[in-house]
């Protein structure tokens, strides 16, 4: 490769990257406004759920814990 087509292509690499116009590009998000005057009681309700379940799940893997710990040390 010649030097002046390696400074060509070096050179390209150190241009700053150009965005394309505005008319162009065009976002694939919108940004909108959540709707708080109707909220999606389903996924309220999923949520809420959701989140009873997996505490009720943690206490009682804990009081399972503290069983075997207090029959694993003679405290029982």
């Amino acid at each position: 490769m010649a030097p002046s087509a390696w400074v060509r292509s070096f050179s390209r690499l150190l241009a700053p990257a150009r965005l394309p116009s505005g008319s162009a590009a065009r976002s694939k998000f919108y940004v909108r406004e959540p709707l708080h005057d109707k909220p999606d009681w389903l996924k309220v309700g999923l949520t809420l759920g959701t989140s009873v379940f997996l505490w009720i799940c943690l206490i009682r893997q804990h009081n399972e814990d503290v069983l075997e710990y207090k029959r694993r040390n003679g405290l029982e």
